[in-house]
């Protein structure tokens, strides 16, 4: 990402965001900015599976306008997740409200078969780079 853009949001998900660099689509195209993550879910801050953490920016804008949001707060954060693997990024209230859908669903849902699911969805889109960006 080039310097200093990183708080410019209105591009976040789309396809041609001009604030990342060549060597950026690369290692984004090939998820090798998840491999950190992994860490996290070693030392048990994380799961692999579950509600996709939002950066605090976000939590904080978003959080007066959609007063449920604390509760995809009740489990782990995860690496992928129910609304990653069915709703596109996005960084709007409206996105916010639609993921929280799908964490929401997640929560009420757990179960060994829908990380499965989950975990299937998010081998299809590594592997053949769909939503990848």
């Amino acid at each position: 990402m080039k310097e200093g853009c990183e708080n410019d949001r209105c591009y976040a998900g789309q396809r041609d965001d001009p604030r990342i660099i060549r060597v950026g689509r690369v290692i984004r195209f090939f998820r090798i900015d998840e491999i950190p993550q992994m860490w996290n879910v070693i030392r048990g801050d994380m799961s692999f599976i579950g509600p996709r953490a939002l950066i605090e920016s976000e939590v904080e804008e978003f959080a007066p306008q959609i007063p449920c949001l604390a509760l995809r707060h009740s489990i782990r954060p995860g690496i992928t997740g129910w609304a990653q693997a069915n709703y596109p990024h996005g960084a709007t209230v409206d996105n916010a409200l639609a993921k929280l859908e799908y964490d929401l669903y997640y929560i009420k849902n757990l179960s060994p078969q829908l990380d499965l699911l989950i975990l299937a969805r998010t081998v299809r889109t590594v592997l053949f780079g769909k939503g990848a960006r």
